[in-house]
């Protein structure tokens, strides 16, 4: 996998937009917990009641809250309130406050002024813990304090006004360590609880205020999930775009480099497991690649800021996260056991059944003719069948796999509520904390399943990865030479055989020893023998689809080995044994080695190639369409395209590689004449099987088991070659020979 991270190269910008995106996604997520927390604790448990600092008070509790305040803080927190009362305050004013306060009228009020946050925080502090001490004075009195005796009837924030500060400070110190073994949220709680009663003493309604406090958060939440939500449909979008550039730039690579195979990689890897390769394998990595994008860079994001949010909130409940991931680790682990040696096979079993399905398309017609629709039908089944047992084993895993993550989730939320509920009891935590709580969780916990994911379907597309950078990496047997000599165009087309042998890889013997022979131009070459004696492999060997073994081939005393095969094949208009056009058009397919090739050019090599006819039966002539393969047009028919096409090229070397098996005589018979005139001085080689093809040519070589066994014209050859009149007499009559 790691071979194919250069394809990310031109991305790299994108990739880093996409963790910057990731990150604020991250972030926003990580932080709607809290909004959630804060509108519980604070928006419905403390109705909205932020902070210690009270809004609205009466003169009484004030004075009694500044008892336990220095003189420094006294003076800074009376800058902060402004009293309300009849003396300072116009009539239309007061009447105000009356309504907004109704016990304005009872009591003297202290009213907080329009003071920032900084300073709000500052004496917040100051505030709770005052407003503490005065509570347990208040509920309880002076008992257990000691040293000090109050006089009978004295009120007693009266007598502790008129304490010396010493005696009240440590009198305060003995109050504070009674309260130290609470919790802070209870102190916290027991603060708004004196703000809350407060309030409705003076007659305050705080249900506006609450109100707007959740609205307020709610919104927050909603702005947040909707950036939340942009971030991650710009990183899909981003990581689609990346996705399927690298996927393109893959396939472009792969086919051009199935494009510079020799026959050779051609037979080691497959037609089928090539296709497979640059389609279900590439669309593999695709996937992954999308996967990783999203979920690699996110995940840990999410998980550590989770971890770090639960430590923030409450340490005690710790230790469930460990409980969940050791419990999800377990059955992940149970499921890589099991499963991901099966993702190795998946690919294999692809390749089989592509190529079995290949096989049957193709011979469709042979399966028919002799009625084996049964037994390929049996072969497809069985190969449809192992990928089928295979993909059900990993999906019916995959399915168990998720109910058991949503049970142990269900799980841990049960522990959580139980665990938290009694924190709860005892005051260490508040409702909204626990619900945070699992919020985070349920984070951390979807972060690592996340990272689980993307190491499940790694592995098939490291398979996957695998077999394309073995293509992609793969040297071709056949190369350019470091210093190619030019050759011109303009050649004229001697090809030299130089005591030739040829072996296949992995082959015991040569199929073809020790061949040699001079092909002149003007001339026609033709090379004849049993079936399987190299007459196709001699001729491809000329443009290099295969390489000689030992020995050498010249054109025009160059070694084919130092031209370009580009260059080399440029050359040589080539006739394959099977004749093989491409969906398109006739004209399109004729031009297929002359791109601007006129259209009297066309019917020229029409009319030499005997296609002429049908051409010009068909409702669009040369425009008229091509099915794949060529399978609108008959053999014979496809057989003469195939020769127009080369003619329209006109090369200095025609290879006809048995391309006029599939025309009848009389055909056959006017295309050679035709094309004897439209050669010229071109190099002409034909392999054939008919003595009638090859008849009038100036040489013929005959081949046995790899071997020439004759060279020279028909005549001669019927003289003094014995393989050659086996064969002619077998195809015509000693009369026929003898005219």
């Amino acid at each position: 996998m790691l071979k194919l991270i250069k394809y990310l190269k031109p991305f790299i910008g994108l990739i880093i937009v996409i963790i910057g995106l990731l990150y604020v996604q991250a972030t926003f997520d990580l932080s709607l917990p809290q909004y959630m927390s804060d509108i519980v604790n604070k928006g419905i448990q403390q109705k909205g009641i932020t902070n210690s600092v009270p809004k609205i008070i009466s003169k009484t509790e004030f004075e009694r809250i500044m008892i336990f305040f220095d003189q420094n803080l006294k003076t800074e927190v009376k800058s902060y309130y402004h009293i309300l009362n009849k003396t300072n305050m116009s009539k239309i004013t007061y009447n105000n406050k009356v309504k907004i306060y109704p016990g304005l009228n009872k009591n003297v009020l202290y009213e907080l002024q329009d003071v920032n946050e900084k300073n709000i925080t500052k004496i917040n502090d100051a505030f709770q813990e005052a407003m503490i001490i005065v509570g347990w004075i208040e509920q309880k009195g002076l008992i257990n304090i000691k040293d000090v005796n109050l006089p009978p009837g004295v009120d007693i924030f009266s007598f502790l006004q008129t304490l010396p500060q010493e005696q009240l400070a440590k009198m305060q110190k003995q109050i504070e360590s009674s309260l130290a073994e609470l919790p802070k949220t209870i102190i916290e709680q027991g603060t708004i609880l004196f703000i809350e009663r407060e309030y409705n003493n003076i007659g305050y309604d705080i249900k506006p205020s609450q109100k707007s406090y959740i609205i307020n958060m709610g919104s927050k939440m909603v702005a947040i999930a909707l950036l939340s939500m942009t971030a991650s449909v710009t990183v899909g979008f981003i990581a689609a775009k990346i996705s399927a550039g690298l996927g393109r730039n893959l396939r472009k690579d792969l086919f051009n480099k199935v494009a510079s195979f020799s026959n050779t990689e051609f037979d080691k890897f497959g037609a089928a497991s090539l296709i497979t390769r640059t389609t279900n394998d590439i669309q593999q990595v695709q996937s992954l690649m999308v996967m990783l994008l999203r979920i690699v860079f996110y995940a840990p994001i999410l998980g550590v800021g989770g971890v770090i949010k639960v430590l923030a909130t409450d340490t005690s409940m710790g230790w469930i996260i460990v409980v969940a991931l050791v419990a999800i680790s377990l059955i992940v682990l149970a499921m890589f056991i099991f499963a991901v040696p099966k993702f190795k096979l998946v690919q294999k079993l692809i390749d089989k059944l592509n190529l079995v399905t290949r096989e049957s398309l193709t011979g469709m017609m042979v399966i028919r003719a002799f009625n084996n629709e049964d037994y390929e039908e049996q072969k497809f089944n069985k190969a449809n069948q192992d990928l089928t047992k295979v993909n059900l084993f990993i999906n019916r895993i995959m399915a168990l796999m998720f109910p058991l993550m949503m049970l142990i989730m269900n799980l841990i939320t049960i522990l959580i509520v139980w665990v938290g509920s009694h924190q709860i009891d005892k005051g260490a935590i508040q409702v909204g904390d626990m619900m945070a709580f699992i919020q985070y969780t349920m984070q951390i916990i979807m972060a690592f399943l996340m990272i689980t994911m993307i190491s499940i379907i790694l592995p098939r597309a490291t398979v996957s990865a695998g077999r394309i950078d073995e293509v992609l990496t793969v040297e071709p047997l056949i190369k350019d030479p470091q210093e190619p000599k030019k050759i011109s165009k303009k050649i004229a087309g001697y090809i030299n055989f130089n005591n030739v042998s040829f072996k296949y890889n992995d082959a015991d013997e040569p199929v073809i020893k020790n061949i040699s022979f001079v092909a002149k131009p003007g001339q026609t070459t033709a090379i004849i023998g049993s079936t399987g004696s190299g007459k196709s492999t001699i001729v491809n060997l000329i443009p290099r689809f295969y390489d000689v073994t030992t020995g050498e081939i010249l054109i025009d005393g160059i070694n084919i080995r130092d031209i370009k095969q580009h260059d080399l094949r440029d050359l040589i208009g080539y006739i394959p044994q099977k004749a093989v056009l491409f969906s398109g058009t006739i004209a399109s397919n004729l031009k297929y080695g002359k791109s601007k090739a006129e259209e009297k050019e066309l019917i020229e090599a029409a009319r030499v190639a005997q296609a002429l006819d049908f051409i010009k039966e068909k409702d669009k002539k040369f425009k008229a369409n091509i099915a794949q393969g060529g399978a609108n047009v008959s053999g014979g028919q496809k057989q003469r395209l195939a020769i127009a096409r080369a003619l329209v090229k006109k090369p200095q070397i025609y290879i006809f590689d048995d391309t006029f098996s599939a025309l009848d005589f009389k055909t056959d018979a006017k295309l050679r004449a035709a094309l004897k005139k439209f050669t010229g001085n071109s190099t002409v080689l034909i392999v054939a099987q008919r003595i009638s093809t090859i008849i009038n040519a100036e040489q013929i070589i005959v081949l046995e088991a790899g071997e020439i066994v004759g060279i020279g014209t028909h005549e001669e050859l019927l003289n003094n070659c014995q393989v050659y009149k086996e064969i002619a007499l077998s195809q015509l009559s000693k009369e026929e020979l003898a005219r």
